[in-house]
Order: structure tokens, then C-alpha cells, then sequence
């Protein structure tokens, strides 16, 4: 999974934010990691550096599935390091929702133990519960 930070407006793209940022996306996602081809991380500041705003930080995340439409999420707060967890909390969401239900049916497609008449086993020393004790 390869990931790329992009800042703007003020917030400083240094080396030691991309080490973290792909860090922290790579264990976030571990479990979509064979899906997610790439991530894009947009980090902005809103309101241009040095002007206040409770929130004003926004990041923006955009993770590519092979074979699947791209899926984005935004979250804006008030420091980078809210705004980037946040849009990792979402996108976490965001394909949990999108490839659990690939999961979910293809689970229903798989054959099961009930549905083979071979594989129940009968044994005659077993009876039926009657239900009184």
C-alpha cells in the first residue's frame, strides 16, 4: 500500500510527518492492506496560517481499491493531528462498510457442512431431546 502526503497553506510537509502518517495508516489498515492499491492524504489549513478558527485544519483521504471505485472522506478539527486520526477513523469506516459487504456475500456463497447430507453423521446412541427433565 503506498501512501502520499500532500500539505498546503501553511502546514510544513517534512519528512518526519510522511514517516508517521504512513506509519500510522499502515497499521490502521492493516487488514484492507491486499485491497488498497494507494492512499492520498491531503492536509490544509482552512484559514491560511495565522488567522484563528476553532476548526480549520481539514484532511482529506482517498484510498484506491484495485478493480473498485476510489473512496474519499474529509475531517476538519482544530490541529493537523485531530484532522488526519479523524479521516483515518472515517476511511476505517468508510471500507469496512464498502468491502465487508463483499465479504458478507461471498460467505453466503460458500457451501457449508449443513447442506451436505453426507457429512452429518447419525449416530443411533443419540436420541432426540423430548425437552423434560
Amino acid at each position: 500500500m503506498h501512501v502520499q502526503v500532500n500539505t498546503s497553506n501553511g502546514i510544513d510537509n517534512k519528512e518526519s510527518l510522511d514517516r508517521w502518517a504512513i506509519d500510522y495508516l499502515n497499521d490502521h489498515l492493516a487488514r484492507f492492506s491486499r485491497d488498497i492499491t494507494d492512499i492520498e492524504v491531503q492536509l490544509t489549513d482552512e484559514n491560511h496560517g495565522d488567522k484563528g478558527g476553532s476548526v480549520d485544519k481539514r484532511c482529506m483521504m482517498e484510498a484506491r481499491i484495485a478493480g473498485r471505485p476510489p473512496i474519499a472522506v474529509k475531517n476538519y478539527a482544530s490541529n493537523q493531528d485531530l484532522a488526519f486520526r479523524g479521516a483515518a477513523d472515517k476511511l476505517l469506516h468508510a471500507l469496512d462498510h464498502a468491502l465487508g459487504k463483499l465479504d458478507r456475500r461471498q460467505h453466503r456463497e460458500r457451501e457449508t457442512i449443513r447442506r451436505d447430507p453426507d457429512a452429518v453423521a447419525t449416530d443411533p446412541s443419540i436420541q432426540p431431546s423430548t425437552g423434560v427433565l
